[in-house]
C-alpha cells in the first residue's frame, strides 16, 4: 500500500495515489542530486537566477491551477490557496532578484592588513522535509534560496501532498532546472532516516513539522554530523494590553487564529487579555465567531475550511474534549462532533496550568483566552509554554509594547498589527519551536559555506 495519496477532506474521496519509492529509487535520487551539485554550483549565477525567475513567473501564472490542487489535497479555501501560490512565486523572485547582492563577498577589516574576505558558497545536497499545511510556501522558502545559492535539493513532502509536490518539480523542470538539481522523493520516514540523512552526499537537513518529527530527524542528523534547521510547533500568544480600538484587535485576532483553518505553526493560538479589557474582548470575539461557518469548496470567501484530514480533526476533538473534561469552558462556538473533517470555530476559557491543554498546541480553529491581572502577568502567561515561535502585542502605549517585546521568549514579535511575515524578514523560533531561520537574507545563509580567503 502506498503512503502517498490525495484524499479530499471535503468528501473523503481518494483522488490520486502515487507509489512510494523503493530503497533503490531513493539511493538513485540522492546520487543524481550529488552528481548534479558541482555542475549546478559552477554555473554562472546569472543562469541560476534566470531559471528561478522563470519558475517564479510560473507559480504566479498558474496560481489558479495550483490553488485548486491544494484545495483538494488539504482543504485550503480557494482564495487562500491563490494567495499561497502567488506568494510562493514572489519568494522565488525575491531570491532570484537579490542573489547577486546576497552572495557578494564580504570584505573583512583585520589587524594584519591583509586582503581577507568571506566567500559565500554552496555546500552540496540539502534534504528538505516539508509539511502539508502550506504545500507550496514551505517548499519555496526552503528550496529556492538553496537552489539560487548552488546547492541541490532532495525534497520529501508530506504523504498527503504528492500532487502539489509533483507540480513543484514539474514547474522547476519546465523552467530549465537540470536533472538532479531538485529531486522530489516519495520516501518513507525509515528511508529518510536510514538512507538519505546518513548519505555522505547530504550536507544538511531542513524540516518543518511537529516536535516529534523534529526530534527524530535531529537525532539521526546529529549522529551523522549534519546541520539541521527546524521549524516546529507553536502556541503563539496574542497579548491585548490596553488597546483602544478593540474592534481592530478582534478582527486581527480572528484572522490570526482562523487563517488556513487554524492550521499554522505561527497562528495566534492564545489570547492573553488584561483584566479591564477581558470581558469586552470575549464578547466581541464571541460575536464574530457566531457569524463564521466552515466553508465548502464552492465558497470562495470562507476563512475556515475542513481540517486537512480525518485524523487531524479527530486529534483536535480529543484535545478539546479533554480540556472541557478538565474544566475548561466553551465561551463561544460549538465543539460538537460533526463526525467528519469539519471542526467549527470555538473559543475556550478557564484553562489553568494544571490542565494538559495549557501546554498543548491546538492545531485548528480553536482559540484559547486567558485573563491577565496586569502586564507582568500577561508576560508570565505568554512565556509559560514550551514553544517560542511568534507573538503579537496590541497596546496604545508603545513603550509598554516595546518593553513586553523584549521580555517575550520567542523568535518573532509583531506590535499593533505590523506585518512581520514577509519574504524579506527572518522566520523562526526558540525553545521547542526549533532553531535556525528561513526567509530574508538569512534564509540563504543556513546551508552556506562561508569560506575565508586571505591574500597578502
Amino acid at each position: 500500500m502506498t503512503n502517498y495519496r490525495v484524499v479530499n477532506p471535503y468528501t473523503g474521496e481518494t483522488v490520486k495515489e502515487y507509489p512510494t519509492a523503493t530503497d533503490e529509487q531513493i539511493r538513485e535520487s540522492v546520487a543524481r542530486a550529488d552528481a548534479a551539485y558541482e555542475p549546478w554550483a559552477s554555473r554562472p549565477l546569472s543562469e541560476r537566477v534566470e531559471i528561478l525567475q522563470k519558475a517564479a513567473k510560473a507559480f504566479i501564472d498558474r496560481k489558479q491551477e495550483l490553488a485548486e490542487i491544494i484545495q483538494i489535497e488539504m482543504g485550503k479555501p480557494l482564495e487562500q490557496g491563490l494567495f499561497e501560490a502567488e506568494f510562493s512565486g514572489e519568494i522565488i523572485g525575491y531570491y532570484a532578484d537579490n542573489a547577486e547582492q546576497f552572495l557578494a563577498d564580504e570584505v573583512l577589516e583585520n589587524r594584519a592588513g591583509v586582503d581577507a574576505r568571506v566567500r559565500k558558497e554552496a555546500q552540496g545536497v540539502i534534504l528538505g522535509i516539508m509539511p502539508w499545511n502550506f504545500p507550496y510556501y514551505q517548499v519555496a522558502r526552503f528550496a529556492m534560496p538553496n537552489l539560487v545559492l548552488g546547492n541541490t535539493v532532495v525534497l520529501k513532502h508530506a504523504p498527503q501532498c504528492p500532487w502539489s509536490a509533483s507540480m513543484i518539480a514539474e514547474i522547476l523542470e519546465e523552467a530549465g532546472l537540470p536533472q538532479g538539481a531538485y529531486e522530489n522523493v516519495f520516501a518513507t520516514n525509515e528511508q529518510i532516516a536510514d538512507i538519505v540523512i546518513p548519505s555522505p552526499a547530504v550536507r544538511g537537513v531542513s524540516l518543518t513539522g511537529s516536535e516529534r518529527a523534529g526530534a527524530a530527524v535531529a537525532e539521526v542528523a546529529g549522529r551523522n554530523l549534519k546541520k539541521v534547521v527546524l521549524e516546529l510547533g507553536g502556541s503563539d500568544p496574542f497579548l491585548v494590553l490596553g488597546a483602544s480600538d478593540l474592534d481592530a484587535v478582534v478582527e486581527a485576532a480572528i484572522e490570526g487564529r482562523m487563517e488556513n483553518s487554524g492550521q499554522a505553526c505561527n497562528a495566534s493560538k492564545r489570547f492573553i487579555v488584561v483584566d479591564e479589557q477581558y470581558d469586552e474582548f470575549v464578547e466581541k470575539v464571541s460575536a464574530a465567531l457566531s457569524e463564521m461557518k466552515v466553508g465548502e469548496p464552492e465558497d470562495g470567501e470562507a476563512l475556515v475550511g475542513p481540517l486537512s484530514s480525518q485524523a487531524a480533526a479527530d486529534n483536535l476533538r480529543t484535545q478539546v474534549g479533554a480540556a472541557v473534561a478538565d474544566g475548561a469552558q466553551v465561551l463561544a462556538g460549538d465543539v460538537a462532533d460533526s463526525g467528519d473533517t469539519r471542526v467549527a470555530p470555538a473559543l475556550l476559557g478557564g484553562i489553568t496550568e494544571t490542565m494538559a491543554a495549557y501546554g498543548q498546541e491546538l492545531f485548528g480553529p480553536i482559540g484559547q483566552v486567558y485573563r491577565a491581572k496586569d502586564v507582568d502577568d500577561a508576560v508570565r502567561i505568554a512565556n509559560a509554554t514550551p514553544y517560542g515561535l511568534g507573538s503579537r502585542i496590541w497596546a496604545d502605549d508603545l513603550d509598554v509594547a516595546r518593553s513586553v517585546a523584549a521580555r517575550l521568549d520567542v523568535g518573532m514579535v509583531s506590535i499593533n498589527g505590523a506585518n512581520g511575515e514577509d519574504y524579506d524578514m527572518p522566520f523562526g523560533g526558540v525553545k521547542r519551536s526549533g532553531f535556525g531561520r528561513e526567509l530574508g537574507p538569512r534564509g540563504m545563509e543556513e546551508f552556506m559555506n562561508r569560506k575565508l580567503v586571505v591574500e597578502p
